[in-house]
């Protein structure tokens, strides 16, 4: 007799063992470095600035070249992932970021630089859509929120990493060995390809039934598989038609268009300040090194954001976790233009509210659709988000250019915010997966393994 066992149900109820912290590693180590390949721009955009001579309106085109390729790289190495399994886009992603800012670093004109990237961009871009499929899919459902924002974390790990090195080696060696060290991450692929398991839809999909029985054995360890065992995953996790066309079936429409709106002004207001911000405090009055510091501040308040957001969706509605977000981070943005004291507690609750609500944001994401679809989900809202990330850096290079003060400036970036908290409240939070999981009415394709079945625990 053939005895079928859903597989996400099985992740969604097992216990946090030494598999889950593996993932957990590997998913956070990859976005640390593309964490620290994306804010070394920043970092060293004073000192680019002076020693290839341009202006900032030139500097804002050249930082946004890489938020351009985030943009191709998120919606097409998501889409990778999902269509040739999760290890292979995380390693193609890792190959691109690695590389090309490491290139970056040989340059010595604008045009060149902005290639480099442009190619570390489709990298960068593409690490979070497979890295969030995958932590979401193997973390166990009642720490899920926690868990996923822990590891997106590395964003702002990363970007501390980038500005703790900045402040060592930018002013005794040059700009160019941040981007250099950058290219180390690349040493990673082999390990990544052997050592971190592939999505359960994938492996059935594809029929790879000894990596399946061995990667179900790591998720319950105490669980005895026989032959008789049947993997399955419920019609809406199975891999059927076009990943694109189904973010907009079965009525998530309209909620996807919302997530897009939200991604492109959280995305706005948090690149706008990881590329501005330095330059922003030291035409306030301070000096390279303090103004490295509030870039600290504002990358240690994310995580502080991040990992509260995310127990906080765990206990509550995540969509409405991530609304307050959004309004926390205008008012914070508009105190901060104001100078309002303590000014590094200021700039540590903007980063909470910022980075925080998009790290939060890519868990709401990946929540909200399907397995089969998730990797595509999170990377079309990625890479469509972008348009808000390209602008950011260019808008705020124009308003500097314009000198406008530093209340404008803020207020704009503030403003941005408000839209964004209005497209999360008008998302369709009955359409998400989580929620349908939920539903106890709701017909279940495949049966989980139940106490006195023969695939039983030791």
């Amino acid at each position: 007799m053939v005895h079928r066992i859903d597989v996400h149900r099985l992740a969604d109820e097992a216990t946090w063992n030494r598999f889950h912290t593996t993932v957990l590693v590997w998913c956070f180590v990859i976005i640390v470095f593309d964490g620290y390949d994306l804010a070394v721009g920043g970092i060293a955009l004073p000192n680019i600035m002076k020693d290839m001579a341009v202006d900032a309106t030139q500097a804002g085109f050249m930082l946004s070249s890489a938020l351009f390729g985030m943009m191709f790289g998120a919606m097409g190495l998501g889409w990778v992932a999902d269509r040739y399994g999760r290890r292979v886009g995380l390693s193609l992603s890792v190959l691109f970021f690695s590389v090309f800012t490491a290139a970056a670093g040989f340059t010595s004109d604008p045009v060149t630089f902005s290639v480099m990237r442009f190619l570390a961009g489709l990298g960068i871009g593409g690490a979070i859509p497979a890295a969030a499929a995958q932590i979401t899919e193997y973390s166990p459902k009642k720490v899920r929120g926690m868990i996923f924002t822990v590891m997106t974390c590395g964003y702002a790990v990363g970007s501390i990493l980038a500005a703790v090195l900045g402040k060592t080696l930018i002013d005794a060696y040059g700009w160019q060995t941040v981007f250099i060290a950058a290219g180390l991450p690349v040493l990673l692929i082999p390990f990544i390809m052997k050592y971190m398991p592939e999505s359960l839809p994938f492996l059935i999909k594809h029929r790879d039934d000894a990596h399946l029985r061995e990667v179900v054995g790591k998720i319950r360890p105490g669980l005895k598989l026989g032959p008789q065992e049947e993997f399955l995953v419920p019609d809406e996790d199975k891999a059927a038609g076009a990943p694109v066309a189904r973010l907009f079936q079965e009525g998530r429409g309209f909620s996807t268009a919302m997530f897009w709106i939200a991604y492109i002004t959280c995305l706005f207001m948090l690149y706008a300040l990881s590329s501005w911000l330095v330059k922003l405090m030291a035409m306030a009055g301070y000096s390279l090194g303090s103004a490295l510091n509030f870039l600290l501040a504002f990358n240690s308040g994310a995580i502080v954001g991040a990992i509260g957001g995310g127990w906080l969706s765990d206990k509550l509605n995540i969509k409405w976790v991530l609304f307050c977000g959004f309004l926390t981070a205008a008012v914070s943005l508009t105190a901060l233009g104001y100078g309002v004291q303590p000014l590094l507690l200021v700039v540590a609750v903007v980063g909470a509210s910022t980075l925080g609500t998009q790290i939060l944001a890519y868990a709401y994401t990946a929540q909200f659709y399907p397995a089969a679809i998730r990797s595509t989900g999170v990377g079309f809202a990625s890479g469509i988000g972008r348009f808000g990330a390209i602008a950011g850096p260019i808008g705020i290079g124009v308003l500097v250019s314009l000198n406008l003060s530093l209340q404008q400036n803020f207020m704009v970036i503030a403003a941005v915010g408000l839209v964004g908290a209005v497209a999360v409240a008008l998302i369709n939070h009955r359409r998400s997966a989580s929620t349908q999981d939920q539903d106890t009415t709701k017909p279940v394709v495949a049966v989980a393994v139940a106490a006195g079945a023969p695939a039983t625990r030791n």
